[in-house]
């Protein structure tokens, strides 16, 4: 069970980070955009960590106060079942 959480919290982050930089990407180059609700989605479900680096690296959606606030407690949540369900 462990070593599936774990696969699952380095995958899931992974993902994320990737998703969140191929947005910053396509914003710049004004292309169709990753919606916001997916994001959160993937913050929500494990990957809150990998949003917030791709946030801070690429300085994406730092200033919409939904993602400045939402993320960090999404990470919370996160560190709080994850260390529930490794513990």
């Amino acid at each position: 069970m462990r070593i599936g959480i774990v696969i699952w919290f380095v995958f899931i982050n992974l993902v994320a980070y990737i998703v969140m930089s191929d947005d910053k990407r396509r914003a710049r180059q004004r292309k169709e955009r990753t919606p916001e609700k997916t994001l959160f989605l993937l913050a929500a479900i494990g990957g809150a960590l990998g949003i917030l680096l791709a946030m801070n690296i690429h300085r994406h959606k730092t200033k919409h106060a939904s993602f400045r606030i939402g993320i960090p407690l999404l990470l919370l949540l996160n560190a709080v079942l994850y260390g529930y369900f490794l513990s």
